[in-house]
């Protein structure tokens, strides 16, 4: 009974983290600096230096709009999960700025908006990795990426920067370049953390002892392969190729072992952002 409702609960405690520390990051880089940003908080900032409405107000009423949207096009399990967010990071963000010493730990903006970037990053990460969002505008990427596909981080890059060319109307040049070093921040590690555990090393082997490398790979590593069939370009020799996919701490010892059946041997050596099936995301299950 643990098990089965340890992940539910796991999930829950990653939307509140990433809430928090995003709301950290506004609280105690962002708004005491006068930087601009893009999402929800950017809205925000642009709609209270020109009409004067409360960042807290104007983000609690936005993101039960988001949240909406949400739920009518990316399910209810989705939207339970995403209520969390759109109501408790209003509420944080709201105790956090009754905190006063949050309001005075770096007056350097370059350093505000690289630590601002990172925790932001971080935290919607975080929270997307959890099966959810942190409300706002980060729902429009999720949407737009089960109806078309796209990136959520170029998806989401793309609408920052044009929040970002908004707030000039009220924010100089130099505001406007710490705004850009900000989302180029967050959205780098953004990337970072939606891939985090889920990258791989993809190996293809060519060697005449392929047979050897190949029962090797099974038996010593307890991973899968696949033989390729391919030709030499220069001699017109048949071949077979070996190609498998491991952990990248698996990776010397298979240099070692492959270079102990065949130093000659010809291996090809990649990153892959993501695999899916069994041995990875599947059990593996054993014939």
């Amino acid at each position: 009974m643990v098990k089965r409702f340890s992940t539910p609960l796991k999930n829950i405690a990653l939307i509140f983290l990433g809430n928090t520390i995003y709301a950290l990051a506004v609280t105690a880089f962002i708004l005491p600096n006068g930087l601009i940003t893009g999402g929800t908080t950017g809205l925000a900032l642009l709609f209270y230096h020109q009409l004067g409405i409360p960042v807290t107000v104007f983000v609690s009423i936005f993101n039960v709009t988001m949240f909406i949207l949400g739920a009518l096009i990316l399910g209810r399990t989705f939207a339970l999960t995403t209520l969390i967010s759109t109501f408790f990071y209003p509420l944080i963000l709201g105790a956090f700025q009754k905190v006063d010493f949050l309001h005075n730990i770096t007056s350097d903006r370059l350093l505000s908006a690289i630590y601002a970037g990172i925790m932001i990053g971080f935290a919607i990460g975080v929270v997307i990795k959890a099966g959810a969002s942190t409300g706002g505008m980060d729902i429009p990427p999720l949407v737009l990426n089960k109806k078309f596909g796209f990136s959520v981080s170029v998806v989401m890059y793309a609408m920052d920067f044009t929040i970002l060319i908004s707030q000039m109307l009220f924010a100089n040049k130099e505001q406007v370049l710490y705004g850009i070093l900000l989302v180029l921040t967050y959205t780098v590690v953004l990337d970072k953390v939606l891939l985090l555990g889920k990258s791989r090393t993809q190996v293809k082997i060519i060697s005449e002892k392929y047979e050897e490398i190949n029962q090797m790979i099974i038996r010593h590593l307890d991973r899968g392969s696949t033989l390729i069939e391919a030709e030499t370009g220069y001699c017109r020799n048949d071949c077979l190729v070996v190609l498998t996919v491991i952990t990248n701490r698996e990776l010397p010892k298979l240099n070692q072992l492959v270079s102990s059946i065949d130093p000659k041997a010809f291996m090809i050596i990649n990153q892959v952002n993501e695999v899916r099936g069994r041995g990875f995301t599947m059990d593996k299950i054993y014939k």
